[in-house]
């Protein structure tokens, strides 16, 4: 029996093809990516949008694009194949190591992930993790990634959120800048304040001092904490150390610690994985991470 279509369904072949040309905004890549010539994706195109009875692309001259209604056809389409992809993953025979799909930001891919990913990987069960490394949020709930690892206070509405490394703070200078400032929160404030997204670490570290600081134009932002760091190596500023995270890039930059004071960071990483449970090979990692965290 042909499951393929039904009365109320479009074919899956179809539905996949949409898809395809969808991500591709063109016809003829799409027709490359699945082995088909242009003329038989153009009529499975058109033959969901006769089912629907709406258009799902408009076309340029340049290839096409989704229609708003496209758009949200698509995405639920999509949506759907992601949960067919599990059914498949689960019960079907496994031949290798289960993929596991995690989203990081680059500074935690450099400073802690990499040179951990073969530990996570290993042990039962065995897995595969795809990393991508990116700025942006990607969508946990939807299925984008199996889980991602933000830096924040713990706040992100509709996602289970586990802290993975409490920090501590401390500000950190090139040598020759360390010894140009004294060590009081007036002698750092001299010099450029460097942080990443936000200021809220050196807020944090000031007002243990009794000190409300305020936005200045003199310092620094940048996009990624690595940036913050190799800034602080070229002498550019002052830098807020974050340690453990931080320990060994402070050490290689030959960075030199500002006074002893320190305070807890308000921010941290946290693994973000979607509500309600994750399966066993998404559980396995996310445990595997704060283990290594705790040891640190």
């Amino acid at each position: 029996m042909d499951h393929s279509a039904t009365p109320g369904r479009p074919p899956l072949d179809s539905l996949d093809t949409i898809c395809v040309a969808a991500r591709h905004e063109s016809f003829s890549a799409a027709a490359e990516a699945l082995g088909l010539t242009h003329g038989a994706v153009s009529r499975r195109v058109a033959a969901v949008e006769a089912w629907l009875g709406t258009a799902l692309f408009e076309r340029h001259g340049r290839g096409v694009r989704l229609t708003p209604d496209g758009q949200r056809f698509v995405s639920r389409v999509e949506a759907a194949f992601r949960l067919i992809d599990e059914a498949a993953v689960r019960w079907r025979r496994r031949r290798g190591p289960e993929v596991v799909r995690i989203s990081v930001v680059p500074g935690f891919a450099k400073l802690w992930l990499f040179e951990r990913l073969a530990a996570l990987e290993q042990g039962d069960p065995a897995l595969r993790i795809e990393v991508a490394v990116e700025g942006r949020n990607a969508d946990v709930e939807g299925g984008e990634v199996d889980f991602a690892v933000r830096y924040g206070a713990g706040s992100w509405p509709g996602l289970q959120a586990v802290r993975l490394l409490p920090e501590r703070l401390y500000p950190v200078a090139h040598p020759d800048l360390a010894r140009r400032l004294g060590l009081s929160p007036d002698g750092l404030l001299r010099a450029p304040l460097l942080h990443d997204s936000d200021a809220t670490g050196w807020r944090a570290w000031f007002a243990a001092h009794g000190v409300a600081l305020k936005p200045r134009p003199q310092d620094r932002r940048f996009e990624d904490y690595t940036l913050v760091l190799a800034a602080a190596e070229a002498g550019l500023g002052i830098a807020l150390a974050r340690a453990p995270f931080s320990d060994r890039a402070i050490r290689a930059g030959g960075l030199v610690r500002l006074g002893e004071h320190e305070v807890p960071s308000p921010l941290t990483y946290h693994l973000l994985t979607r509500t309600g449970g994750v399966r066993s090979a998404v559980a396995a990692p996310v445990a595997r991470m704060t283990a290594l965290a705790g040891a640190m």
